[in-house]
């Protein structure tokens, strides 16, 4: 089956029903896309192309037909692998809204007291308000919160918790869709038609665009962060290899 097949046939299907059908049908995906040309690292395999994927505007090969990873997920896994001692130290992790792409993969790693928390997802250890955590002071080494900051309408509540439930001396991952041509972050709660919330904010559930004071707003809390351009270390054929995107900044916080 062609490429372009595999596209029109994606844009028939309604974008919530293909996340759902998406899991069921990712090894009949992989075995048609099966190539050479692009790798997914989380899982070593090689494919002749990734899919499409978005809300309204679709970027193309971008997910992996395997692990069902976008670009921001294997950004990631390059650097926790790379850059830090994720996978051989003893550490205790929290995990927000926790990716299909990594959740087998970190809660089997010996390593790691792994818990996850979510307020919807049914696949989460802990239900549990960002806002409002049900966790003591100083609880954990590592916090992995990604792609959830821009859903919530009190992010500043939200961070004070990361800041709150995080040992001192651990760190964090805190990736969210950014605008790095903006200065500051944009929110407008009077724009409430979905269609036209998903043109201006990228997705109807999203409450702002971040731009570059994202980082500051971290700092304010009191969080240490790095602005970390992993794909400036990384050769454009390898860029172009793991289909990332470049220039994408992993947020990383200390406390």
């Amino acid at each position: 089956m062609s490429k372009k097949l595999f596209k029109f046939i994606l844009n028939l299907i309604p974008r919530p029903l293909l996340i759902r059908l998406s899991y069921i049908v990712r090894p009949v995906l992989a075995f048609f896309l099966k190539g050479n040309t692009y790798t997914d690292p989380i899982d070593g395999k090689s494919f002749k192309a990734f899919l499409p994927y978005g809300y309204g505007t679709q970027r193309n090969n971008v997910l992996s037909p395997s692990t069902l990873s976008l670009e921001r997920h294997r950004l990631l896994w390059l650097y926790l692998k790379n850059e830090t001692h994720f996978f051989s130290d003893e550490l205790k992790v929290l995990h927000f809204a926790p990716e299909q792409c990594f959740l087998k993969r970190f809660r089997n790693l010996n390593n790691l007291d792994y818990t996850t928390t979510d307020l919807l997802s049914p696949i989460a250890d802990v239900k549990a308000d960002i806002c409002n955590l049900p966790f003591g002071d100083n609880q954990f080494d590592v916090i992995l919160c990604n792609h959830v900051l821009e859903h919530i309408p009190d992010d500043t509540r939200a961070m004070q918790e990361l800041y709150r439930v995080m040992k001192p001396g651990g760190w964090g991952i805190f990736q969210i869709p950014q605008d790095l041509n903006r200065e500051t972050t944009f929110e407008d709660d009077s724009i409430t038609d979905k269609k036209e919330r998903a043109k201006i904010f990228g997705q109807y559930d999203h409450v702002r665009v971040y731009g570059r004071d994202y980082f500051e707003k971290l700092r304010s809390i009191g969080f240490k962060v790095e602005e970390v351009d992993y794909t400036k270390t990384l050769s454009a054929e390898a860029i172009e290899h793991y289909c990332l995107a470049k220039g994408e900044i992993i947020p990383v916080v200390y406390k």
